[in-house]
C-alpha cells in the first residue's frame, strides 16, 4: 500500500494532468511494481464509494429488513469493482491492434488514481444524498455537473496519458466509457440491480 505522502504526489500528478501538464506523469510510479501498486487505488476510494453504496442500498431497498440492505451494498460493491477493472482487461486485448500498447501502464496508473481523486471530490454530494433525500432535486443537478466535470477532466488525463493526439486520446476516452457503461449495465442486470448511471 502507498503512504499517505505517496497517494498525494499521485493525486498533485493526476491533477497536473488533468490540467494539460505532461510532467505530471513523472509523479507517478509507472514501473511494474507502481503498475500493480496503482490498483490500491481502490482501497483509497472505498470511504467516499461506501457512502454511496449506503445511499443506493436506502433508495433500493426501501423499508426492507437489514439483510436485504445488506445483499444490496455487496452487489453494489461487486458492480463497482467490475466496472472499475474489466475495462483495463478489454483495454490490456486491444491495446496493440489499438498502437497505444506503449501507453497502457501510463493510462492505467493514471486513470486509477484519477478515479480515486474523483470518489472523493464526489463524496459531498453522495452525503449530501445520504442526509437530505428530500432535496433530490438539488442533489442530482450537483452530480450531473460533477460528471460532466470528470468526464472533461478524464479526457484531458487521457490525452496525457495516451501522447499520441487528441484524436487517439478521444478513440480511447470513448472506448473506455463505453466499456464501462458496458460493464456496468452486465453487471447490475446479472446482479438483480437497477439504478442510474450517475
Amino acid at each position: 500500500m502507498p503512504s499517505f505522502a505517496e497517494i498525494q504526489q499521485y493525486f498533485a500528478g493526476v491533477w497536473r494532468m488533468m490540467m494539460g501538464r505532461s510532467e505530471g506523469l513523472r509523479l507517478l510510479d509507472l514501473s511494474a511494481d507502481g503498475f500493480w501498486n496503482s490498483f490500491f487505488a481502490i482501497l483509497v476510494a472505498v470511504p467516499p464509494m461506501v457512502v454511496g453504496w449506503v445511499t443506493i442500498s436506502n433508495e433500493l431497498a426501501g423499508a426492507d429488513v437489514f439483510s436485504s440492505r445488506f445483499s444490496l451494498f455487496a452487489r453494489l460493491l461487486l458492480t463497482d469493482l467490475a466496472t472499475w477493472v474489466l475495462p483495463y482487461v478489454i483495454l490490456a486485448l486491444a491495446a496493440r491492434p489499438a498502437g497505444v500498447a506503449d501507453r497502457f501502464v501510463h493510462y492505467v496508473v493514471a486513470s486509477n488514481w484519477a478515479s480515486a481523486l474523483f470518489s472523493w471530490v464526489m463524496l459531498p454530494v453522495m452525503l449530501l444524498q445520504l442526509l437530505l433525500p428530500e432535496a433530490a432535486d438539488l442533489t442530482g443537478s450537483l452530480t450531473f455537473l460533477v460528471f460532466i466535470g470528470t468526464m472533461i477532466l478524464s479526457w484531458r488525463l487521457t490525452n496525457v496519458a495516451i501522447g499520441k493526439g487528441p484524436a487517439v486520446a478521444t478513440a480511447v476516452f470513448a472506448a473506455m466509457f463505453a466499456a464501462s457503461l458496458a460493464v456496468l449495465f452486465t453487471a447490475e442486470g446479472l446482479l438483480g440491480l437497477s439504478r442510474g448511471v450517475g
